[in-house]
């Protein structure tokens, strides 16, 4: 059983595959101020609340956007499986061909993403991923990751606007019906979700039309994280929502290195 870990800055989500097939995905907050021994109890109550045995678990790979959490999560692991995990970053192998001015400033995350996209599509790829912040990538048919760009997520713009404008509330990311809207909450959701999809639509055509201008066939959009759907339902500049995108990623990369070390 492979135990994948993907660190973003607000979730920590944690996937169990088992022979190819995902057995649980979990989500818990990120926080650089528990210890190991925290986390490890948050993860064995999971495994226990699931019936899965932690004596299983073969093999565990992390990709992480916080480095000062990497400390407590490694701790965590060799505590609770007594092995040491596989961590993405320089020196793993991925199959990918980063072309970054610095690689080493590609988000792991990022790269985890275009190593599943890329296995599973074998096409030019613009890859979304709708977490803390927003990334937007770039990868070709042939595997180069070219790059991209980064925005603030929707949630940054929901709670920016709440805590720098006295009199706005904090409110759900849900859609209204229209875009002339006649109270507060609803004016905030729509000019935040209304805004960010034509925002989402302006930068994928921009990027299309820069992929083919490079000599590639017209990318494929796959959308992934948290707030995926919420945009996704609401644009045709999207093809796909891929949830388990960057577990895939993850055992992808795992597997690979495997191979290598045999």
């Amino acid at each position: 059983m492979l135990l994948l870990i993907d660190v973003g800055n607000t979730n920590i989500v944690i996937g169990l595959n088992k022979q190819g097939e995902f057995l649980n995905r979990w989500r818990l907050s990120t926080d650089g101020n528990k210890t190991s021994d925290e986390y490890s109890i948050s993860l064995m109550q999971l495994f226990y609340q699931y019936n899965h045995n932690p004596e299983e678990v073969t093999g565990i790979i992390i990709s992480s956007v916080v480095p000062n959490i990497m400390h407590s999560l490694e701790n965590m692991v060799e505590k609770c499986f007594h092995r040491k995990p596989l961590i993405v970053g320089p020196g793993v192998k991925t199959g990918i061909n980063i072309k970054y001015d610095n690689p080493r400033e590609v988000g792991a995350d990022r790269i985890v993403n275009a190593v599943a996209a890329h296995e599973k599509y074998n096409r030019s790829l613009i890859i979304i991923d709708f977490g803390t912040a927003t990334t937007f990538c770039a990868v070709t048919k042939k595997g180069n990751y070219l790059g991209g760009n980064i925005v603030p997520g929707i949630k940054i713009a929901s709670d920016a606007l709440f805590q720098r404008a006295a009199k706005l509330p904090r409110i759900e990311l849900e859609k209204p019906p229209t875009l002339i809207c006649k109270n507060t909450v609803a004016s905030m959701q729509a000019g935040i979700i209304y805004g960010y999809i034509g925002q989402v639509e302006y930068i994928i055509n921009k990027m299309k039309k820069e992929m083919v201008e490079l000599g590639e066939e017209e990318p494929y959009v796959i959308a992934t994280g948290g707030l995926a759907n919420l945009i996704f339902n609401n644009t045709e500049v999207i093809d796909e929502v891929s949830p388990l995108l960057t577990l895939e990623g993850l055992k992808l990369i795992y597997e690979k290195n495997m191979e290598q070390s045999l």
